[in-house]
C-alpha cells in the first residue's frame, strides 16, 4: 500500500481542504457584490446580465406566470423525468432554435439546466470524442466560456474577435484563424447578441464563416443565448441555420433564461446534429450518459413553465409580444446612447443586452467612485440594466469619462 503525505490538525485528523489554493474570484460575481453593498440611492448597476424595464425591475413575463399557475393547478407529481428531460419541451423548441431544419432527424435535443449545462455537455462530448481538438475562442467572450471549456479537458486557443477602442470586429483575423485550423478543431460561436460587445456578424460574414468552418472539417459549437432579443426569432439564429445547411456536425447551447425571464429557474437545452440519424442517437448516448454524471436528471419547474407557454397559443401569442417589447426597449435604449455623441454611435449598430465603451479600466474605476455607475473593468454593460429615469445620468457620466 502506497503513504500518502498528509496534514495533520490538532485533533489528530487528516487536513487536506486546508491545502487548497485560493480561488480566482468571478469579477462579474464580485461587481454585482460591490454594487449591492454601495449605500447611494441613484447608484446604477449595469454589470449584471438581466433585462431590466422601464422601471428598473426585472419582472416575470406575463405568460411565465400564467404557465406557473396552470403548473400549480395541474401537476400531478413530482417523479423523475428521466435524463433527457422535458421531451415535449425540446420538441416544441425545435422550431425557434432550428427553424427550416425542425424536421431534420439528424438533430436531437436534449433539456440542460440553463444554457451552461449545454455547453458542458457539448464540450464533454467532444472530448470523448476527439480529445486533441482544440477550441478556437474570439477574444473577449462570455467570462464563463473558457473555464467550462478547461473543465471539459480541451484545449484553447484565443483570437481577437473585437477591437473595443476600434469598436469593430477583426473579422479577418477571424477568418484567418478558422482557416488555418486542423480539421476536428472546435470554432466557439455567439448566435446572436454577442456577449460582451453586442457586435454580430452581418449576413455576408456569417456566410464567409460557413464556408470556411464547412471546407476546412472544423466543428461549430453555437452558443444561443438570447435569441429573439436581437432583431426577431428567425433573423437570431439565421447564422445557426447557415451552418446546419452546411456541416455535418454542429452541437447548438441554446438558454430560455433570457428571452423568458427565467433565470434563477436554469431552463436550457443542448442540440446536436451528426452526418446521420444512427449517429447521432449514438452521440446522444453519450451525452445522457455525461449528463448523469453531472447532475442524474435535469430540474423540471422552469422548463415545464416553458413547455406549457408554448403549447398554450394564447400564451404562446403573448409571450411572443413580450419579447417584442423587451426588444423594442433594448433597441430604443441603445438608440438613445447612440444619439447622445458620435463617439457612441456605433451602439446603434449592434444587437442584444450589451456592449462595450472604448473606457480604460481606470475610467471605469473613477465612473464607480464619482456616480456610482458599476459595470465591468472592460467597459462591458448591460444595455437596459437601469431605469428609463437613469438612462441621461449615466450617458451624461459617460461622456464625461470619456472627455477625461
Amino acid at each position: 500500500m502506497l503513504d500518502h503525505p498528509t496534514m495533520t490538525g490538532q485533533n489528530g485528523g487528516a487536513q487536506f481542504f486546508d491545502a487548497l489554493g485560493d480561488v480566482q474570484s468571478d469579477s462579474l460575481l464580485a461587481l454585482i457584490a460591490m454594487a449591492n453593498a454601495d449605500p447611494r440611492t441613484d447608484k446604477i448597476d449595469v454589470g449584471v446580465g438581466v433585462y431590466r424595464d422601464g422601471v428598473g425591475n426585472t419582472p416575470i413575463l406575463r405568460a411565465v406566470k400564467a404557465a406557473e399557475k396552470l403548473l400549480w393547478e395541474q401537476q400531478q407529481t413530482k417523479s423523475y423525468i428521466g435524463g433527457f428531460g422535458d421531451k415535449r419541451y425540446t420538441e416544441l423548441l425545435r422550431p425557434i432554435v432550428l427553424g427550416r431544419h425542425a424536421g431534420d432527424d439528424r438533430i436531437i435535443g436534449l433539456h440542460t439546466p440553463g444554457g451552461c449545462g449545454a455547453l458542458s455537455l457539448g464540450f464533454k462530448l467532444i472530448a470523448t470524442a476527439h480529445a486533441d481538438a482544440k477550441v478556437h475562442v474570439g477574444t473577449p467572450t462570455w467570462p464563463n466560456h473558457i473555464p467550462v471549456v478547461e473543465a471539459a479537458g480541451l484545449n484553447i486557443s484565443e483570437y481577437r474577435f473585437y477591437d473595443k477602442l476600434e469598436t469593430r470586429i477583426r473579422f479577418d483575423e477571424m477568418i484567418s484563424t478558422f482557416g488555418s485550423a486542423p480539421k476536428g478543431d472546435v470554432v466557439l460561436l455567439h448566435g446572436c447578441c454577442h456577449n460582451p460587445t453586442g457586435a454580430d456578424l452581418d449576413e455576408g460574414q456569417w456566410r464567409e464563416v460557413v464556408d470556411v468552418v464547412s471546407s476546412r472539417g472544423l466543428i461549430p459549437l453555437v452558443d444561443i443565448a438570447y435569441q429573439g432579443l436581437g432583431r426577431g426569432f428567425a433573423e437570431d439564429a439565421a447564422g445557426l441555420h447557415l451552418l446546419l445547411d452546411a456541416c455535418d456536425e454542429v452541437v447548438i447551447a441554446q438558454s430560455c433564461d433570457k428571452n423568458f425571464g427565467v433565470y434563477r429557474d436554469r431552463v436550457g437545452s443542448m442540440f446536436l446534429k451528426t452526418a446521420t440519424a444512427d449517429g447521432t442517437k449514438r452521440a446522444m448516448d453519450h451525452v445522457v450518459q455525461i449528463a448523469r454524471e453531472m447532475w442524474s436528471m435535469p430540474p423540471d419547474h422552469g422548463a415545464a413553465a416553458v413547455r406549457i407557454v408554448l403549447d398554450t397559443p394564447e400564451l404562446r401569442s403573448d409571450w411572443d409580444a413580450e419579447v417584442g417589447e423587451m426588444r423594442a426597449r433594448i433597441n430604443r435604449i441603445r438608440g438613445q446612447i447612440a444619439a447622445s455623441d458620435p463617439r457612441l454611435a456605433y451602439i446603434g449598430g449592434q444587437f442584444g443586452m450589451f456592449s462595450m465603451l472604448p473606457l480604460s479600466k481606470e475610467q471605469v474605476v473613477k465612473l464607480r467612485e464619482q456616480h456610482a455607475i458599476y459595470m465591468a473593468d472592460s467597459g462591458r454593460f448591460n444595455v437596459i440594466g437601469m431605469a428609463d429615469h437613469a438612462v441621461d445620468r449615466f450617458i451624461g457620466a459617460v461622456i464625461e469619462a470619456m472627455n477625461g
